[in-house]
């Protein structure tokens, strides 16, 4: 991760066969196509690589997450339940939809806690939304429960774990719906773009026509095409669809590298006394994108990523203070700075962030460094950068 570090031949070559016929947009104008369908071609891949019947391409992983919800009739009023660690785009897709989003705490896996889940449902829930963060998966066999005990949709936000597997299955194809995103630091990218995918037929179809200004997409003539219902421009290009094409036929590549990186890493950080590894639900298999490991405590995760800056390793994060992906820096979701009206069912449904204990979520997030994995980088540079980490937090923590 990110796969635009390997870009090369095959991904030029789809580029220019969407330049050469000269249809950057992914309806209509058939006959200057000759044969080329890019969007077409990836939403084939995709439904193949995630086991999935049905794959609706989007402009962004956000736009998935808007179009999952609202195609499954998420709406306004209704609450979802989310993590307080993920990016600041679940709440925001959430909002879009003037429903609201209810965040709850993580646990060792640094996704969602079942047990905390279970106390934030109430009769004004309507869906479950796991966040994939940083490569691995929440507790996917509680979480499907007590979704299926509470007649709720769990949608998956995989959009930093494509590749990653529960019991076989790949993440994103676990839930009623499942959102990824391909933007320009994903593993595989289109430098914009994202994807919902389902097996439900229903949401598929909701999906494609409200992606696409409610467009019912009947027929050969886009003139002649009725609207549905109500919808809104989140399609992708062709240009962004020819770049993900290559990629995802390259993704077997990308995983292997990523993995055999995050091993190394497990073998020489994990082996530390000071180190506990990010927890693993029983039959999850990594993406390998992240290497993520906890500390005794904050001071010590945060004296180790200075340590790590001065020693010049980059790319790794304790995200306690970070803005984009933890609840303690959204004040703009908290104080619901917004340049357009916020409706009274939203403030008042968002009031309980003016007093919210998220102590347990301190507790794991305070004591996680995440680090990236390059795909770039060779096995030499890996262990040598390993090395170095482990050298690093035994001298800064002893």
């Amino acid at each position: 991760m990110p796969g635009f570090e390997l870009f090369g031949e095959l991904e030029k070559q789809q580029v220019n066969d969407v330049l050469d016929n000269g249809v950057l947009m992914r309806y209509g104008f058939d006959g200057m196509r000759k044969g080329h369908w890019k969007a077409k071609e990836l939403e084939t891949e995709l439904s193949k690589t995630f086991k999935t019947n049905h794959v609706q391409l989007v402009s962004s992983g956000t736009a998935a997450v808007s179009v999952a919800l609202a195609s499954a009739g998420v709406g306004a009023g209704d609450e979802v339940i989310m993590p307080t660690f993920t990016f600041v785009a679940s709440f925001e897709a959430i909002m879009l939809l003037g429903a609201i989003p209810v965040l709850v705490d993580i646990d060792e896996t640094l996704c969602l806690n079942p047990e905390a889940v279970k106390k934030a449902i109430t009769p004004k829930t309507k869906a479950i939304m796991v966040v994939q963060m940083c490569g691995s998966m929440g507790s996917m066999d509680a979480l499907q429960t007590i979704a299926e005990n509470n007649d709720l949709l769990l949608v998956e936000d995989a959009c930093q774990a494509i590749g990653g597997t529960f019991n076989g299955k790949p993440l994103g194809s676990i839930g009623h719906l499942g959102c990824f995103s391909f933007d320009f630091v994903k593993t595989i990218t289109c430098g914009e773009g994202g994807a919902v995918i389902t097996n439900n037929e229903s949401y598929y179809t909701n999906a494609d026509h409200y992606s696409d200004h409610g467009h019912d997409h009947e027929g050969s003539d886009r003139g002649a095409e009725t609207h549905p219902f109500l919808g809104y421009n989140f399609r992708i290009s062709e240009l962004h669809a020819a770049v993900g094409l290559a990629q995802v036929k390259r993704l077997p590549e990308f995983l292997e590298i990523q993995r055999k990186y995050l091993k190394i890493f497990q073998e020489v950080v994990g082996a530390l006394p000071e180190v506990t590894l990010r927890k693993v639900p029983e039959g999850g298999i990594e993406s390998g994108a992240f290497f993520n490991f906890f500390l005794p405590d904050l001071e010590s995760a945060r004296k180790v990523i200075q340590g790590f800056k001065e020693g010049g390793i980059d790319a790794c994060w304790n995200y306690y203070d970070n803005n984009w992906h933890y609840i303690r820096k959204w004040n703009h979701l908290k104080e619901l700075k917004s340049l357009f009206p916020i409706s009274e069912e939203v403030k008042t449904g968002l009031k309980y962030l003016e007093n919210a204990n998220f102590q347990e979520s301190d507790h794991f997030i305070g004591r996680n460094i995440s680090c990236l994995i390059k795909l770039s980088w060779t096995e030499d540079e890996v262990k040598e950068r390993a090395t170095k980490m482990a050298q690093i937090i035994k001298s800064v923590l002893n």
